[in-house]
């Protein structure tokens, strides 16, 4: 009596969970063990795939084989498929169990090894499942690549994203919005070049971003977010991008401002400086005597620590940290709006913007001026392949880096037009905008040491010293010198003086939504 071991295989783990695959088989193998009076010694179930010979159980069943020469006569399967569907591998497989005395043999495709023409009949059972495989990815892959170039996002929704399906049935990606506002500050804090990528990913996370650091550096360069599809490069065909069925999470032009922080074409700016609660103005005040960034530290004293802004040098400038953040207290409270003119704040500030519409038609103007002009560059690259003068090699170059330009400007144009339209709604985001700088004093107080880091830096573009924050006489920014003068101006007549306005320009010149030096006369001569 022979003796054989049965071999029964299915592709996936699915399959053999939930199919009837493996039960299949082992009926119709035994069942032709029974008729043909053959003794089975093992039962080899087996989940992987059948292009190579690298399996567990298989590499286990040859291993005993060799052990147990001579007391197996055959190795039984339903079809060849289901033994390999590899040509070359099957017959270095074949003549290795032939040489263990074993023979191989698909009991629904029964050939016999000792004829050669079989060997052609066993090449089409081997290689025509092979051709199948092939042929079906073949199809999935330009299925995927067109659904892809129609704007359809194809795999598992990226984070900010989950999947969800229409009334069709066809499915499609959705904005999560709990991920996609943490995304989307993400980008903001990338494109800024502050912080590094790392330090933005672990904000990140603590603030709940569901995603590895290595997914997070794949993600931020994935046009996905704002609204694009990316198309591989295929062939002849370059790689390129085309607009998404999805809604974006951030806009064209923050995405490419991000890619260019990335690349290292915007230059990023000083990492900024950490400090403890008690030092927030550490790395913002200067040296009074050797003009030095001061430092910031704790002294252990007997009842606990003790905190310091002190220089590094010699000089031994040292100022405690408790009269120091009491000095910046009073000046939040001198740059807070008074609720009283808060609307008058309101209504200056709006005309003023207003009035910029013609510089921002310019700024249009001269992107469309650039746009026209890559596109003229195409134009006449084209010719010039057509001439003979340069190559095709050299022409998609050229156009290649051409539109990639044109879609960063046509980027900023969209989100020109997008400012502009939304230029007569201004008002209730400017009354939003007055009402927190009327709480600046409550708002700066329950801060975290980043945020009040992050208000100090819009207050003071420049270093400055203790004595000068103690006189006022330290140089701030433009909003911030406006709503101090405008508030010293207004106590003073409070308290029966003389009201001088000459120390006050008459013009000064625009500055974009900051409101100029014009702001503060206007104000004060309306009250």
């Amino acid at each position: 009596m022979k003796v054989a071991d049965i071999y029964i295989r299915v592709s996936t783990d699915e399959q053999a969970d939930k199919g009837y695959s493996q039960r299949s088989q082992e009926e119709v193998l035994r069942r032709y063990c029974e008729i043909n009076n053959i003794s089975i010694r093992k039962t080899i179930f087996e989940d992987h795939s059948a292009k190579t010979f690298i399996r567990p159980q298989w590499q286990g069943l040859l291993l005993n084989l060799r052990k147990q020469r001579g007391k197996v006569d055959l190795v039984l399967f339903t079809k060849w498929d289901r033994f390999s569907r590899n040509a070359p591998d099957a017959y270095q497989m074949i003549n290795t169990l032939k040489i263990l005395g074993v023979e191989p043999q698909a009991i629904e495709q029964p050939l016999d090894m000792e004829v050669p023409e079989n060997k052609m009949m066993l090449a089409i059972y081997l290689t025509a499942p092979e051709i199948e495989n092939d042929r079906r990815a073949l199809n999935t892959f330009y299925g995927l690549r067109r659904a892809r170039k129609e704007g359809r996002w194809v795999s598992h929704a990226p984070m900010g994203y989950v999947n969800r399906h229409d009334i069709t049935g066809k499915k499609f990606i959705a904005i999560d919005p709990p991920q996609a506002k943490i995304i989307q500050w993400a980008f903001k804090e990338v494109a800024k070049g502050i912080y590094s990528i790392q330090q933005v990913y672990e904000k990140a996370a603590e603030m709940g971003l569901r995603c590895k650091r290595n997914n997070f550096y794949v993600a931020i360069r994935n046009p996905v977010y704002c609204g694009k599809i990316l198309i591989v490069k295929y062939k002849d065909e370059a790689a390129h991008t085309v607009n998404g069925l999805h809604e974006g999470i951030i806009s064209e032009s923050l995405f490419y401002d991000v890619q260019d922080v990335l690349s290292g074409k915007k230059k990023a700016e000083k990492t900024k400086v950490l400090s403890p609660d008690m030092l927030p103005l550490r790395g913002f005040i200067r040296c009074s005597k050797c003009s030095r960034v001061l430092c910031g530290s704790a002294s252990k004293g007997r009842n606990g620590y003790y905190y310091y802004y002190h220089c590094s040098s010699a000089c031994g400038c040292r100022y405690k940290a408790e009269d120091v953040n009491k000095a910046f207290d009073e000046v939040i409270e001198e740059f807070t709006i008074n609720e009283n003119y808060a609307e008058l704040f309101t209504e200056v500030i709006a005309d003023t913007y207003k009035s910029q519409n013609t510089t921002q038609l310019i700024s249009r103007s001269e992107l469309l001026k650039e746009i026209n002009d890559l596109n003229g560059r195409i134009a006449k690259a084209r010719e010039l392949l057509l001439n003979g003068d340069i190559d095709g090699a050299d022409y998609k170059t050229i156009k290649s880096e051409n539109e990639y330009k044109i879609n960063v400007l046509e980027a900023k144009l969209a989100e020109a037009a997008a400012v502009n339209s939304k230029a007569e709604n201004i008002e209730p985001i400017l009354r939003r905008a007055i009402t927190k700088l009327t709480q600046l004093d409550r708002i700066y107080s329950k801060s975290t040491t980043s945020e009040k880091r992050e208000l100090i830096g819009s207050m003071y573009p420049q270093k400055f010293t203790f004595e000068e924050l103690q006189h006022r006489t330290a140089f701030t920014s433009e909003l911030y010198s406006c709503i101090y003068l405008i508030n010293r101006k207004i106590a003073s007549k409070k308290e029966g003086q003389a009201t001088d306005f000459s120390c006050l320009p008459i013009l000064a010149p625009e500055a974009g939504l900051e409101p100029s030096d014009r702001l503060a006369n206007a104000l004060i001569l309306k009250n």
